[in-house]
């Protein structure tokens, strides 16, 4: 799905391992290498190294069909950073509201000279219309996903892969622990999935109703108070309310019964290993999954991820640039 491969070049003693890719819409067809490339030039970009000179011009849109302030904000920043021209689009005013479908709306973006489109989606799998074309369908534009419904988020999921390796410089062994929302959480899907192939030890709490006996393959479900001694990484989950239309368990929540039972607070901060972290996506519903007053706190690295999400992206972008040829890099 993605056709990535790797691209390797010498620069004095330094051997630079770039992935290629024509599309990046999921992390399940990513090797090992290629995820440690990603990261190893996301940590460069971080380290203030140079970033690609372009000799052609290279234009993306940021197409968000669901709300988003970090990743929209991320990408966008990403891609300043990188040289590309950003094209505005809106479409609370866009001709989807017309009934044109988003597979027409690319078509028109690439007739337009757009390159990249940067998209996020309620459907599950949406680019799968706009990569897999007919015969008679000519759309040529790269695609990134920034969230597809409950699917995939590979974004956050390698920003994830880099903060946990910025920490700990490596994966081997690590004990994480994903916890709350987990059916609902596109993010854990795609972090179970690749941390397995990492070689961590992947745990799951949170409500028994919102996990699927699916991900069972993947860890071990627990009661969060046998996992908190023991945990390297701590990955929470926002309760995705707006995904719970007809579940009744929405219709019982209680924000303070479930900080109460699954949420971290001050005594089982206190109780976390010196070294372990506490991820989470955002945006974090305060006093629900971590205490408000625990957001900076040392072993909280939320703001750290956002910082690294602009730094992944770049990596993720240069990526589809070498593998489409545009800027002038390949």
């Amino acid at each position: 799905m993605l056709q990535a491969f790797f691209a390797r070049k010498n620069f004095g003693m330094e051997t630079i391992n770039y992935v290629n890719l024509e599309n990046f819409v999921s992390v399940e067809d990513l090797s090992e290498d290629e995820v440690t490339a990603l990261i190893k030039r996301a940590e460069y970009f971080k380290q203030g190294g140079a970033v690609p000179k372009l000799t052609k011009p290279v234009y993306v849109t940021n197409m968000f069909f669901e709300d988003s302030s970090r990743t929209h904000t991320s990408f966008e920043m990403a891609e300043r950073k990188m040289g590309l021209t950003v094209i505005p689009f809106d479409p609370a005013h866009s001709s989807v509201n017309k009934g044109e479908t988003l597979y027409d709306t690319s078509l028109i973006m690439n007739a337009l000279g757009v390159d990249l489109e940067v998209i996020r989606h309620s459907q599950n799998e949406y680019y799968e219309d706009l990569i897999h074309t007919g015969d008679y369908q000519h759309l040529n534009i790269g695609i990134v996903n920034a969230g597809d419904g409950s699917g995939q988020h590979p974004s956050q999921c390698l920003l994830d892969m880099m903060t946990i390796h910025e920490h700990f410089g490596h994966f081997k062994g690590l004990k994480v622990a994903i916890v709350g929302d987990i059916t609902n959480s596109r993010v854990a899907k795609s972090n179970m999935e690749l941390l397995n192939r990492l070689g961590a030890e992947v745990y799951f709490s949170g409500p028994d109703y919102w996990y699927d006996s699916a991900f069972d393959k993947y860890g071990k479900f627990e009661e969060l108070d046998k996992l908190i001694p023991e945990m390297d990484v701590m990955m929470l989950l926002r309760v995705q309310h707006e995904r719970h239309a007809g579940d009744p368990n929405e219709r019982k929540f209680d924000a303070q019964a479930y900080h109460e039972k699954y949420g971290i607070n001050q005594k089982r901060y206190d109780q976390l290993k010196d070294d372990t972290i506490i991820m989470h996506p955002g945006p974090i519903n305060h006093d629900v999954e971590l205490a408000g007053k625990l957001v900076e706190a040392p072993k909280s690295m939320f703001f750290k991820q956002m910082q690294n999400g602009v730094f992944m992206r770049m990596a993720m972008i240069e990526a589809v640039m070498r593998g489409r040829h545009l800027g002038g890099l390949n």
